[in-house]
């Protein structure tokens, strides 16, 4: 199992900045994939960033140049950052958190409760 606590959330002005971060613990020695999803109201939700153990990311095109995705490595805990700057009324969602932990064949996806990130002007 792999719990995931969200941090960061909250309302920042237009053209602002914020930084989410999101802690993994339990069966982390396994997590291919840590990222960050979103869902505004009445949308689907839907990428923004993920990262994986290689360190390869990749990031929506509505956030590329704007949003930083980083993972520190520790001992029991892995963290991932969302680092996004100029911030848009259109990023206003409410951010998730998701692992991917690989076992041979079998996927495990884990969610955050989510932090909620309202972009004001």
């Amino acid at each position: 199992q792999v719990q995931l606590v969200e941090s960061g959330g909250g309302l920042v002005h237009t053209g602002g900045s914020l930084r989410l971060s999101c802690a993994a613990s339990g069966s982390i020695f396994s997590i291919n994939l840590m990222g960050w999803y979103r869902q505004a109201p009445g949308k689907q939700r839907e990428l923004v960033a993920v990262t994986t153990s290689g360190g390869n990311t990749n990031y929506a095109d509505s956030v590329k140049g704007r949003a930083t995705i980083s993972r520190d490595n520790a001992k029991n805990t892995v963290t991932v950052y969302l680092q996004m700057n100029s911030l848009k009324a259109e990023d206003t969602a409410i951010y998730y958190c998701h692992a991917v932990r690989l076992e041979g064949p079998l996927r495990y996806d884990y969610w955050g409760q989510g932090t909620q990130v309202t972009v004001s002007s």
